[in-house]
């Protein structure tokens, strides 16, 4: 083994190890992560404010607080926002289900020919109390164990002290992950990372910026609409807008259902219909290209599979690193494709096929055998040595 082949094999040994390491750490890793991409989004602002002079400490300050501000503003006015849109919920679900009960199910049946008791209400609400007996006993384990709460509250906590010292540490921290990197593999790490940094920072900054236009869009639509439970099926429609068509299928079903047991006329269904094309072009052709662009290009298919297999593989955690984690993957990608058009085993043409000899039909119908002929010779002396042409 050559000593190339020895440091391939120790790095692939490295990665694998973190690999496993993060796999096995995956449950506790999720404060570290939503910190670190706090972190991520905040040290361009901290950068920004170093050129006019400040410390890195005030600078992170600054850019923490206004964060902190800004979250805590937010809060304050949807929480308020959200209550009313969930007691207006509540107090509307017996209409939902008596729409349900007396138009949508009867309207199933006729339509698609099933049998009137597969829908029966009455025996879904009998097996749901068959069931609330178990539902109750679990509910009340988790209720009596703490331990969740507390895990809960820490994880809540630790989110704002790690990004700050993140953030504050972040450039000393590439500088140390740079120098540790060996030097054989650094010009091309640094390279990826470039790379990477350019499509994490068209994403997220511009995944976020499509993501709050959209719930903002959708819930003032439907609300002009005048839909009661407008807002919040706007804020979940755009908050799930990151996986494509995800947002705008709940939220467009979730609005049709309302808007037929709030109204049930033509005109308002129309209306709701109207706010939903109008959303999906003003992201295809405004937001998406204006605030994400196209350096990221993940096919929506590549998308939803980076969501559900990270859903899969690590949870909560899982969903939430997906497209970070398949975005740096596609840099990944190019570069291979990159280094595989320059290689031998894409640029080698290889050895031209032998000639094929097309062989005449009625001499193949009428069983004769086909020879090929054979390839042209120069005029050779007897003793097989080639002999110059006479003049």
């Amino acid at each position: 083994m050559t000593a190339q082949d020895s440091r391939r094999w120790q790095l692939l040994a490295i990665l694998a190890v973190i690999a496993y390491l993060v796999y096995l750490l995956a449950p506790v890793l999720m404060p570290f992560a939503i910190a670190a991409m706090l972190a991520y989004l905040g040290d361009p602002l901290a950068d920004r404010l170093e050129t006019f002079g400040l410390g890195r400490t005030l600078a992170v300050t600054i850019v923490f607080v206004v964060l902190l501000l800004l979250t805590v503003g937010a809060l304050l006015l949807l929480i308020p926002l959200i209550s009313r849109q969930v007691d207006n919920l509540i107090q509307n679900l017996p209409r939902y289900g008596e729409w349900v009960r007396d138009t949508a199910l009867p309207w199933l049946q006729a339509k698609l020919r099933l049998d009137p008791h597969m829908f029966d209400t009455g025996r879904l609400v009998d097996a749901v109390k068959e069931h609330m007996g178990s539902i109750g006993t679990v509910l009340g384990k988790l209720s009596r164990s703490g331990v969740g709460v507390i895990m809960w509250m820490t994880n809540l906590v630790l989110i704002p002290v790690v990004a700050f010292y993140l953030l504050r540490d972040w450039d000393r921290l590439v500088a140390w992950i740079d120098a540790m990197l060996p030097r054989s593999i650094e010009p091309t790490v640094a390279h990826l990372a470039r790379e990477s940094d350019k499509v994490l920072g068209a994403f997220v900054r511009g995944q976020l910026l499509v993501m709050l236009a959209l719930g903002v869009f959708y819930g003032a639509g439907l609300s002009v609409v005048g839909l009661s439970v407008g807002p919040l099926i706007g804020m979940v429609a755009g908050l799930l807008s990151f996986v494509p068509y995800l947002g705008f299928i709940i939220g467009f079903g979730a609005a049709v259902i309302a808007v037929l047991v709030q109204y049930g006329d033509w005109p308002h269904l129309l209306l709701v219909c109207g706010v939903f094309v109008v959303g999906q072009l003003l992201e295809g052709y405004v937001l998406v290209p204006k605030l994400v662009g196209d350096k990221i290009g993940l096919h929506p298919v590549a998308v939803i599979f980076a969501v559900l297999a990270g859903g899969y593989l690590a949870g909560f955690l899982g969903v939430l690193l997906a497209l970070p984690a398949a975005s740096v993957i596609l840099v990944l990608l190019r570069y291979l494709t990159e280094r595989y058009r320059m290689s031998e085993l894409y640029t080698d043409t290889g050895t031209p096929p032998a000639a094929v000899v097309v062989a005449d039909a009625d001499a193949v119908a009428d069983g004769e055998p086909v020879t090929a002929p054979e390839p042209p010779t120069s005029p050779s002396s007897g003793d097989g040595r080639d002999t110059p042409p006479k003049p």
